[in-house]
Protein backbone atom coordinates (compact mmCIF):
# COMPACT_ATOMS: atom_id res chain seq x y z
CA UNK A 1 0.00 0.00 0.00
CA UNK A 2 1.50 3.33 -1.47
CA UNK A 3 1.63 6.74 1.36
CA UNK A 4 -1.17 8.48 -1.10
CA UNK A 5 -3.62 4.99 -0.68
CA UNK A 6 -2.89 5.51 3.34
CA UNK A 7 -3.59 8.65 3.45
CA UNK A 8 -7.22 9.07 1.16
CA UNK A 9 -8.23 5.71 3.98
CA UNK A 10 -8.19 8.49 7.05
CA UNK A 11 -11.51 9.98 7.39
CA UNK A 12 -12.09 13.50 6.76
CA UNK A 13 -12.34 14.32 9.94
CA UNK A 14 -9.27 12.50 11.41
CA UNK A 15 -6.82 15.62 10.57
CA UNK A 16 -9.12 18.43 11.96
CA UNK A 17 -9.54 16.57 15.16
CA UNK A 18 -5.71 15.88 15.39
CA UNK A 19 -5.25 19.36 15.37
CA UNK A 20 -7.39 20.34 17.76
CA UNK A 21 -6.14 17.46 19.87
CA UNK A 22 -2.39 19.01 19.81
CA UNK A 23 -3.49 22.50 20.55
CA UNK A 24 -5.48 21.14 23.55
CA UNK A 25 -2.45 19.54 24.82
CA UNK A 26 -0.18 22.44 23.90
CA UNK A 27 -2.27 24.54 25.99
CA UNK A 28 -2.49 21.97 28.74
CA UNK A 29 1.60 21.67 28.78
CA UNK A 30 1.92 25.48 28.97
CA UNK A 31 -0.60 25.72 32.03
CA UNK A 32 1.72 23.13 33.57
CA UNK A 33 5.09 24.81 32.52
CA UNK A 34 4.16 28.59 32.74
CA UNK A 35 3.82 28.82 36.42
CA UNK A 36 7.44 27.12 36.71
CA UNK A 37 8.40 29.12 34.87
CA UNK A 38 7.21 32.61 36.73
CA UNK A 39 7.78 31.15 40.10
CA UNK A 40 11.81 30.59 39.17
CA UNK A 41 11.76 34.38 37.13
CA UNK A 42 9.82 35.28 40.85
CA UNK A 43 12.49 34.22 42.57
CA UNK A 44 15.22 35.85 40.93
CA UNK A 45 13.51 39.45 40.79
CA UNK A 46 14.46 41.92 42.80
CA UNK A 47 11.90 42.67 45.79
CA UNK A 48 11.33 46.19 45.04
CA UNK A 49 10.89 45.23 41.73
CA UNK A 50 8.12 43.09 42.59
CA UNK A 51 6.47 45.61 44.45
CA UNK A 52 6.58 48.16 42.03
CA UNK A 53 6.33 46.28 38.88
CA UNK A 54 4.36 43.22 39.63
CA UNK A 55 5.33 39.49 38.86
CA UNK A 56 6.92 38.85 35.29
CA UNK A 57 7.87 36.03 33.00
CA UNK A 58 11.39 37.99 32.35
CA UNK A 59 13.41 39.85 35.46
CA UNK A 60 14.26 43.26 34.35
CA UNK A 61 17.28 42.35 36.21
CA UNK A 62 18.80 39.26 37.49
CA UNK A 63 18.85 39.59 41.49
CA UNK A 64 20.53 36.90 43.61
CA UNK A 65 19.53 38.42 47.05
CA UNK A 66 16.66 35.47 47.76
CA UNK A 67 19.13 32.95 47.19
CA UNK A 68 21.53 34.40 49.08
CA UNK A 69 19.91 34.61 52.24
CA UNK A 70 18.75 30.77 51.50
CA UNK A 71 23.27 30.30 50.73
CA UNK A 72 23.70 31.75 54.34
CA UNK A 73 21.45 29.17 56.01
CA UNK A 74 22.95 26.56 53.92
CA UNK A 75 24.04 24.24 56.73
CA UNK A 76 20.30 24.13 58.25
CA UNK A 77 18.97 23.93 54.70
CA UNK A 78 21.08 20.65 54.18
CA UNK A 79 20.19 19.16 57.67
CA UNK A 80 16.93 19.69 56.62
CA UNK A 81 17.24 18.21 53.27
CA UNK A 82 18.90 14.91 54.92
CA UNK A 83 15.94 14.67 57.60
CA UNK A 84 13.11 14.95 54.68
CA UNK A 85 14.75 12.69 52.12
CA UNK A 86 15.09 9.62 55.07
CA UNK A 87 11.79 10.30 56.42
CA UNK A 88 10.51 10.54 53.04
CA UNK A 89 11.80 7.44 51.51
CA UNK A 90 11.54 5.35 54.46
CA UNK A 91 8.00 6.72 54.98
CA UNK A 92 6.97 5.80 51.31
CA UNK A 93 8.44 2.33 51.23
CA UNK A 94 6.77 0.75 54.72
CA UNK A 95 3.60 2.93 53.69
CA UNK A 96 3.15 1.07 50.29
CA UNK A 97 4.28 -2.02 52.00
CA UNK A 98 2.00 -1.83 54.78
CA UNK A 99 -1.16 -0.50 52.40
CA UNK A 100 -0.22 -3.61 50.44
CA UNK A 101 -0.34 -5.64 53.26
CA UNK A 102 -3.40 -4.79 54.51
CA UNK A 103 -5.48 -4.78 51.24
CA UNK A 104 -4.65 -7.88 49.99
CA UNK A 105 -6.84 -9.99 52.76
CA UNK A 106 -9.80 -7.47 51.78
CA UNK A 107 -9.54 -8.78 48.20
CA UNK A 108 -9.36 -12.29 49.09
CA UNK A 109 -12.64 -14.36 48.97
CA UNK A 110 -11.74 -16.89 51.91
CA UNK A 111 -10.83 -14.00 54.51
CA UNK A 112 -12.88 -14.70 57.30
CA UNK A 113 -12.49 -10.92 59.25
CA UNK A 114 -13.37 -9.34 55.75
CA UNK A 115 -16.23 -7.71 56.74
CA UNK A 116 -14.89 -6.30 60.50
CA UNK A 117 -11.72 -4.65 58.78
CA UNK A 118 -13.36 -2.75 56.03
CA UNK A 119 -15.78 -1.32 59.24
CA UNK A 120 -12.93 -0.54 60.54
CA UNK A 121 -11.23 1.11 58.09
CA UNK A 122 -14.81 2.53 57.16
CA UNK A 123 -14.76 4.07 60.55
CA UNK A 124 -11.43 5.94 60.11
CA UNK A 125 -12.16 7.88 56.98
CA UNK A 126 -15.28 8.83 58.69
CA UNK A 127 -13.91 10.14 62.36
CA UNK A 128 -10.62 11.32 63.96
CA UNK A 129 -9.82 11.37 67.35
CA UNK A 130 -8.66 14.70 67.17
CA UNK A 131 -5.57 16.96 67.55
CA UNK A 132 -5.01 16.60 70.97
CA UNK A 133 -5.72 12.60 71.63
CA UNK A 134 -3.34 12.45 68.98
CA UNK A 135 -0.44 14.29 70.49
CA UNK A 136 -1.12 12.72 73.69
CA UNK A 137 -0.53 9.31 72.17
CA UNK A 138 2.81 9.81 70.76
CA UNK A 139 3.76 12.60 73.11
CA UNK A 140 2.85 10.78 76.33
CA UNK A 141 1.91 7.06 75.58
CA UNK A 142 4.70 6.08 72.43
CA UNK A 143 7.31 8.78 73.80
CA UNK A 144 8.06 10.25 70.16
CA UNK A 145 9.16 13.60 71.22
CA UNK A 146 11.91 14.52 69.07
CA UNK A 147 12.04 11.38 66.82
CA UNK A 148 12.12 10.97 63.32
CA UNK A 149 9.49 7.88 64.05
CA UNK A 150 6.99 10.72 64.72
CA UNK A 151 7.26 11.87 61.26
CA UNK A 152 7.15 8.82 59.75
CA UNK A 153 4.53 6.78 61.39
CA UNK A 154 1.40 9.38 60.84
CA UNK A 155 1.40 8.79 57.05
CA UNK A 156 1.99 4.87 57.32
CA UNK A 157 -1.92 4.26 56.97
CA UNK A 158 -4.60 5.69 54.26
CA UNK A 159 -7.81 4.27 54.57
CA UNK A 160 -8.56 5.40 50.83
CA UNK A 161 -5.41 4.66 49.54
CA UNK A 162 -6.34 1.04 50.72
CA UNK A 163 -9.46 1.00 49.29
CA UNK A 164 -8.29 1.96 45.73
CA UNK A 165 -5.85 -0.83 46.26
CA UNK A 166 -8.22 -3.13 47.12
CA UNK A 167 -10.28 -2.08 44.38
CA UNK A 168 -7.38 -2.91 41.71
CA UNK A 169 -6.56 -6.20 42.92
CA UNK A 170 -10.22 -7.25 42.73
CA UNK A 171 -10.59 -5.87 38.92
CA UNK A 172 -6.83 -7.00 38.04
CA UNK A 173 -5.71 -10.16 39.83
CA UNK A 174 -7.86 -13.67 38.89
CA UNK A 175 -8.48 -16.05 41.54
CA UNK A 176 -7.31 -18.54 39.52
CA UNK A 177 -3.73 -17.26 39.91
CA UNK A 178 -3.96 -17.74 43.50
CA UNK A 179 -5.51 -21.10 43.13
CA UNK A 180 -2.24 -22.28 40.41
CA UNK A 181 0.09 -20.67 43.40
CA UNK A 182 -1.41 -22.84 45.77
CA UNK A 183 -1.84 -25.57 43.82
CA UNK A 184 2.21 -25.04 43.12
CA UNK A 185 2.80 -24.94 47.18
CA UNK A 186 3.45 -21.94 47.37
CA UNK A 187 2.88 -20.35 50.30
CA UNK A 188 0.71 -17.20 50.82
CA UNK A 189 3.80 -14.98 51.38
CA UNK A 190 5.21 -16.10 48.35
CA UNK A 191 1.91 -15.93 46.66
CA UNK A 192 1.98 -12.36 47.50
CA UNK A 193 5.39 -11.31 46.88
CA UNK A 194 6.21 -12.96 43.85
CA UNK A 195 2.59 -13.27 42.40
CA UNK A 196 0.70 -10.23 43.08
CA UNK A 197 3.44 -7.51 43.73
CA UNK A 198 4.62 -7.81 40.53
CA UNK A 199 1.41 -7.34 38.61
CA UNK A 200 0.24 -4.56 40.71
CA UNK A 201 3.17 -2.21 40.19
CA UNK A 202 0.36 0.64 38.69
CA UNK A 203 -1.73 0.95 41.96
CA UNK A 204 1.67 0.70 44.29
CA UNK A 205 3.29 3.49 42.03
CA UNK A 206 0.34 5.43 42.25
CA UNK A 207 -0.13 5.27 46.06
CA UNK A 208 3.91 5.86 46.15
CA UNK A 209 3.59 8.64 44.71
CA UNK A 210 1.14 10.61 46.83
CA UNK A 211 2.54 9.02 49.99
CA UNK A 212 5.74 10.94 48.70
CA UNK A 213 4.32 14.25 48.45
CA UNK A 214 2.25 13.63 51.09
CA UNK A 215 5.62 13.16 53.26
CA UNK A 216 7.56 15.74 51.51
CA UNK A 217 5.25 18.50 52.07
CA UNK A 218 4.50 17.47 55.57
CA UNK A 219 5.61 20.56 58.17
CA UNK A 220 3.22 20.23 60.42
CA UNK A 221 4.26 17.03 62.20
CA UNK A 222 7.94 18.74 62.68
CA UNK A 223 6.09 21.43 64.24
CA UNK A 224 4.14 19.30 66.86
CA UNK A 225 6.65 17.10 67.66
CA UNK A 226 10.08 18.24 67.33
CA UNK A 227 12.27 20.48 69.64
CA UNK A 228 15.44 19.61 68.32
CA UNK A 229 16.40 21.80 65.02
CA UNK A 230 18.75 19.54 63.96
CA UNK A 231 15.62 17.38 62.98
CA UNK A 232 13.44 20.01 61.50
CA UNK A 233 12.04 19.02 58.45
CA UNK A 234 12.64 21.32 54.99
CA UNK A 235 9.34 21.93 54.93
CA UNK A 236 9.30 23.40 58.43
CA UNK A 237 12.81 25.20 57.75
CA UNK A 238 11.25 27.05 55.11
CA UNK A 239 8.66 28.40 56.77
CA UNK A 240 10.50 29.39 59.63
CA UNK A 241 12.98 31.09 57.21
CA UNK A 242 10.05 33.27 55.46
CA UNK A 243 8.54 34.04 58.95
CA UNK A 244 11.74 35.77 60.27
CA UNK A 245 12.55 37.53 56.54
CA UNK A 246 8.73 39.15 57.58
CA UNK A 247 9.13 40.10 61.32
CA UNK A 248 12.33 41.53 60.22
CA UNK A 249 10.83 43.73 57.81
CA UNK A 250 7.93 44.54 60.15
CA UNK A 251 11.08 45.60 62.57
CA UNK A 252 11.81 47.41 60.23
CA UNK A 253 8.89 49.56 58.87
CA UNK A 254 8.00 49.69 63.21
CA UNK A 255 11.43 51.58 63.28
CA UNK A 256 10.96 53.86 60.92
CA UNK A 257 13.26 52.65 58.69
CA UNK A 258 13.05 54.10 54.87
CA UNK A 259 11.10 52.48 52.29
CA UNK A 260 13.77 51.55 49.91
CA UNK A 261 15.35 49.55 52.96
CA UNK A 262 12.44 47.58 53.74
CA UNK A 263 11.54 46.63 49.96
CA UNK A 264 15.00 45.35 49.30
CA UNK A 265 14.56 42.85 52.24
CA UNK A 266 13.67 39.23 50.53
CA UNK A 267 9.78 38.51 51.51
CA UNK A 268 7.89 37.13 47.94
CA UNK A 269 11.60 36.11 46.27
CA UNK A 270 12.13 33.97 48.97
CA UNK A 271 9.21 32.53 49.05
CA UNK A 272 9.36 31.78 45.11
CA UNK A 273 13.18 30.52 45.46
CA UNK A 274 12.28 28.22 48.65
CA UNK A 275 9.86 26.36 46.13
CA UNK A 276 12.96 26.05 43.53
CA UNK A 277 15.05 24.83 45.72
CA UNK A 278 12.29 22.17 46.94
CA UNK A 279 10.89 21.17 44.20
CA UNK A 280 14.19 19.59 42.77
CA UNK A 281 13.93 15.55 44.13
CA UNK A 282 10.15 16.05 43.23
CA UNK A 283 10.45 16.62 39.57
CA UNK A 284 13.03 14.21 39.69
CA UNK A 285 10.70 11.70 41.37
CA UNK A 286 7.92 11.82 38.43
CA UNK A 287 10.19 10.17 36.13
CA UNK A 288 11.04 7.08 38.22
CA UNK A 289 7.34 6.39 39.18
CA UNK A 290 6.02 6.58 35.50
CA UNK A 291 8.98 4.55 34.54
CA UNK A 292 7.21 1.73 37.08
CA UNK A 293 3.99 2.69 35.41
CA UNK A 294 4.90 1.54 32.46
CA UNK A 295 6.86 -1.47 34.00
CA UNK A 296 3.82 -2.45 35.88
CA UNK A 297 1.23 -2.23 32.86
CA UNK A 298 3.65 -4.51 31.08
CA UNK A 299 4.18 -7.10 34.01
CA UNK A 300 0.52 -7.28 34.55
CA UNK A 301 -0.64 -7.91 30.94
CA UNK A 302 -1.99 -11.38 31.67
CA UNK A 303 -2.19 -13.83 28.75
CA UNK A 304 -4.79 -16.44 28.24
Amino acid sequence: MTTATRTRSYPKGSKSAQIVLNIFFIAFSLACILPILLIVAISLTNEKTLTLQGYRFWPEKIDLTAYQYLFNHSQTLVKAYGISLTVTLTGTVLAVLLIALYAYPLYRKDFPFKKTFNFYLLITMLFSGGLVPFYLLYVNYLDLKDSLVALILPGLSNAFYIFITRTFFQQTIPEEMIESGKLDGASEWRIFFQLVLPISLPVLATVGLFTTLTYWNDWFNSMLFINDTDKFSLQYVMIQMIRQAEFFKNQLAGSGVALMVQESVPTESLRMAMVVVSIGPILFVYPFFQKYFTKGLTIGAIKG
